[in-house]
């Protein structure tokens, strides 16, 4: 058995290995869905399941307060963020009212207009209730972004841009998704800083 240091070292191992293979220029793209959506007063949803649950919570609270600095007050434009995850009323009522394949979909319907952007985000990227939603944003005329990894599944298939992280290992792939998140605040609030600076 091994230790609990050597066990660690070998998950960072695997882990920068993960990092390292890393398809930056489809980032490149990813941001610039999302830059656009900012500057043209878009909205942006977030889900996910479980661990990809609470990063679609972390990415929204980034979005929405980590782009304007630690104390939130930079002047520039606020981005309109929201994870659909957060509602636990409204998505255990279509759960148990209907099937809980429809808890980001049906909300969906409700709050996206035409040019609003989904960031959907799935190690698997076959989440049953990830893929009816990104089918229903289509049709809502909503821009998909994907955050999986494994083979990319569905997902990678139906979104308008996709980041595959290159793991079939739930931790490093949801850590990616992190890391994603925090390179992406920290790149759109200092580009938003230095346009402000001129």
């Amino acid at each position: 058995m091994q230790t609990a240091s050597q066990f660690a070292k070998d998950y960072l191992t695997n882990l920068k290995t993960v990092l390292d293979r890393m398809p930056l220029d489809v980032l490149e793209k990813l941001f610039t869905v999302i830059e656009k959506a900012h500057a043209t007063g878009k909205q942006i949803f977030v889900i996910g399941n479980g661990g990809s649950a609470a990063t679609a919570s972390h990415m929204m609270n980034d979005l929405n307060k980590g782009t304007l600095g630690h104390k939130g007050d930079a002047p520039w434009k606020r981005f309109k963020v929201i994870a659909l995850t957060d509602n636990v009323s409204l998505m255990t009522a279509w759960a148990n009212d209907t099937d809980y394949n429809t808890v980001f979909s049906e909300p969906l319907k409700n709050l996206a207009n035409r040019g609003d952007v989904l960031i959907a985000i799935s190690a698997s990227g076959n989440s049953p209730n990830i893929i009816t939603a990104v089918e229903v944003a289509k049709t809502l005329g909503v821009k998909v972004l994907g955050l999986g990894g494994f083979t990319g599944g569905k997902l990678a298939k139906l979104s308008d841009v996709c980041v595959v992280v290159p793991s079939n290992d739930y931790g490093p792939v949801e850590d990616v998704h992190m890391i994603i998140d925090h390179i992406l605040v920290g790149y759109l609030y200092e580009k938003l800083r230095q346009l402000h600076a001129k």
